[in-house]
């Protein structure tokens, strides 16, 4: 009996291993993620590090974490996308204009590009309306309050002291709801959601 329970808890325990992992976040144009992925590879020559930089295409800015799920979670993705679909806002500049390791941890830290107000008050102010957007939508929980804008270039042993790069900007156009398969590298994007000036605003 007592093999028999261990077999199902550790079953079970299979069973809920997260898997999918959802997330709001901005990707920035072809060029700039290109001249990110460049200053990647630049910061790992510089300090020595050993970590691989993140693939091109998935360079982003995270908004608001969604969870991680044993499966696609379709009731977060409909709530998601009605967070999404009711935000009305206009595209923002951005800037970023130095890189550290993003955590205390002894092993695996984030390598990542971050930027100094106000170069990143636009986005900052995104990510709040965003947020209020999901609490509405019954997505409360996952609304990230204390939010350090930043990219991720890469996860490496080795602590990096804080240090000043060229500002890396553009302009945020379109915000994107995004499944990660947990360990397969992959992002897929569930929604697209332009930034647009207000209607109002368009012919005045």
């Amino acid at each position: 009996m007592a093999a028999t329970e261990q077999l199902s808890l550790s079953g079970f325990a299979e069973e809920a291993r997260p898997t999918d992992r959802l997330f709001f976040a901005l990707f920035p144009p072809p060029e700039v993620a290109a001249a990110i992925a460049g200053l990647a590879q630049q910061v790992r020559g510089e300090f020595g590090l050993a970590g691989k930089p993140l693939l091109t295409p998935r360079l982003h800015v995270t908004l608001h974490h969604l969870g991680d799920h044993a499966g696609l979670r379709s009731d977060i993705v409909a709530s998601a996308t009605e967070a999404a679909s009711c935000l009305k806002a206009e595209p923002f500049e951005l800037c970023f204009n130095h890189v550290a390791s993003f955590s205390a941890r002894a092993r695996n830290r984030p390598c990542v590009l971050l930027g100094d107000e106000p170069a990143v008050a636009g986005l900052k102010a995104f990510q709040r309306q965003l947020g209020e957007a999901m609490k509405r939508a019954a997505l409360g929980r996952w609304a990230e309050g204390n939010f350090t804008p930043h990219v991720t270039l890469l996860y490496d042993d080795q602590a990096v002291a804080d240090n000043p790069v060229a500002p890396i900007r553009w302009t945020a156009r379109e915000f994107v709801l995004v499944h990660s398969l947990i360990g397969q590298t992959r992002h897929i994007v569930l929604g697209r959601w332009p930034l647009a000036p207000h209607a109002g605003e368009a012919g005045a």
